[in-house]
């Protein structure tokens, strides 16, 4: 195969001039519209109370959930080589990840459902609780097998509805701002108010009838869209007819330099541990209505700061490079997490309501300036990526070498799952207890792990994207040759195509 650097002298300076792609979208209206939409799906939910579900409602053992998240955890990597290496061989007239989503993405959603019935399944039963210990176990690891084919289609589809680097920045920048406007934390702060009702008593009803009813409502509405999306979306970045060697997916991710990096990158940043600050401010300072509606009122004045981030991409984009964004959001966000812990770690601030509320609101202002820049660059830097994997090698094998990106992070998730476990029991906290009444060591770490530890653990995580090779010359050469191999490899296939059919005509 001939370089894929070659090229002739000035035809990347001519690239960045004419840029193949800038006049021409593939997406149209109604899949613009669907795509938006699946994208905000994807924030609707729940998710952040989910600890606390499994803590005090469905109540499984912090020990016990140690050990069957190594299991699942380690089912997990195992299954996901497989499962990709299929994903990756597969063609069809629906495209090579399509057919996964359309197929699965209904049953799966059912079944999915039985989550939320857990506490009904198992009313009042204790943590260790031999027959629900089994269902949880099994479910998990059903649910989660299933969901690999979906999850690894889904993350190589994204990358391949337009072969345009700049509609598909364009398509990130619309998704992420339709997701501010139409509120992507408004569930969590519905149901922060439905928990606090429920938790201080004022509402005479058990706290697992709540998150049955937001669970299973934010997950159907959520279903829908993404499903719809599935239906009218189409893949048009073109596979090669020849299917590529698993080992090639995993050798991407050392031979490809920028995949290489974004591995390292989550590698070392993969090492943050901590907990959710919603379980501080639960635990801290109690389930309040006046606290959720402070916090509600901070993102709602913060939110239009972050739609209006989106309007830098494109100015911001043209004066600096990927690379200096990429890091600069990064420290950016860390010197913002470090200032919110100093103000509570000084004189036990933390356990003062008006100071902490007055730094989360000054914290949240400050990190929607580069909310949309951060967003989208880290978004359509894994796209680049991906090109440029298919630039350097000919073939594209989105799923194998997104699985062998992430094996090394799910081992390590696994290994942090059971340790986060063991360390919540270690600080003391105590499962199903009032709201508030958790000990003032308990309510100290609980700070500290949602405060700075996650900054702390996962610093190293900076260091590769200072590396990052695709500068302003090298990504106008990569999208003009890919262009050109593009319309090749159709032209290709056309004449194959006529070519039999004429054969079997003459026979």
């Amino acid at each position: 195969m001939a370089d894929k650097n070659s090229t002739a002298p000035g035809i990347a300076e001519n690239a960045a001039e004419k840029n193949v792609y800038r006049s021409y979208n593939y997406v149209g209206t109604k899949e613009t519209v669907a795509y938006l939409f699946n994208d905000w799906s994807n924030t609707f939910n729940i998710s952040g109370y989910g600890g606390r579900f499994i803590w005090d409602v469905v109540k499984i053992d912090f020990g016990i959930s140690a050990i069957v998240g190594l299991f699942t955890g380690t089912w997990d990597v195992i299954n996901d080589i497989f499962i990709s290496a299929f994903v990756d061989n597969s063609r069809s007239r629906l495209g090579k990840f399509r057919p996964y989503l359309v197929l699965l993405q209904i049953p799966l959603s059912l079944i999915g459902l039985l989550y939320w019935f857990l506490p009904y399944m198992f009313p009042n039963t204790a943590g260790t609780y031999v027959p629900k210990l089994v269902f949880y176990f099994l479910f998990g690891v059903i649910t989660e097998t299933a969901g690999t084919f979906t999850g690894i289609a889904k993350a190589g589809y994204m990358s391949t509805i337009t072969p345009n680097p700049n509609e598909r920045v364009r398509l990130i920048t619309l998704a992420e701002l339709l997701t501010g406007y139409m509120g992507e934390d408004m569930p969590g702060y519905i149901f922060g108010f439905l928990y606090d009702m429920v938790a201080t008593g004022r509402w005479k009803i058990q706290l697992r009838s709540i998150f049955v009813g937001m669970g299973v409502g934010c997950a159907l509405i959520s279903s829908a869209f993404t499903f719809w999306f599935f239906l009218v979306s189409k893949e048009r970045v073109p596979q090669t007819l020849e299917r590529p060697d698993i080992k090639q997916g995993f050798l991407a991710i050392v031979k490809n330099y920028p995949v290489l990096l974004m591995a390292l990158s989550d590698f070392f940043g993969n090492f943050a541990i901590g907990m959710g600050e919603k379980d501080y401010w639960i635990d801290v300072h109690g389930a309040n209505t006046m606290i959720n509606t402070v916090l509600a009122l901070v993102s709602g004045i913060s939110g239009p700061v972050g739609s209006i981030s989106y309007a830098f991409v494109a100015p911001l984009r043209k004066r600096f490079s990927s690379k200096f964004l990429w890091v600069g959001a990064d420290m950016y966000g860390d010197m913002l997490c470090l200032m919110f812990f100093l103000t509570g770690f000084i004189n036990n601030n933390y356990k003062k309501l008006k100071p902490m509320l007055i730094v989360y609101g000054f914290r949240e202002f400050f990190a929607k300036l580069l909310f949309g820049v951060n967003k989208v660059i880290n978004a359509d830097l894994w796209n680049e990526a991906m090109d440029y994997c298919e630039w350097k090698s000919g073939y594209r094998m989105e799923a194998t070498t997104g699985v062998a990106k992430s094996l090394v992070l799910k081992l390590q998730g696994v290994v942090k799952s059971s340790i986060f476990n063991l360390m919540m029991k270690k600080i003391g906290y105590v499962q199903g207890k009032k709201i508030g009444t958790q000990t003032e060591k308990t309510k100290r770490w609980e700070f500290i792990l949602c405060a700075i530890m996650p900054t702390i653990t996962g610093a190293l995580g900076i260091v590769p994207k200072m590396f990052w090779p695709i500068n302003r010359k090298k990504h106008a050469q990569m999208y003009y040759e890919l262009s050109e191999r593009r319309n090749n490899m159709v032209s290709d296939y056309v004449d194959t195509v006529v070519d039999n059919t004429d054969s079997d005509s003459k026979r």
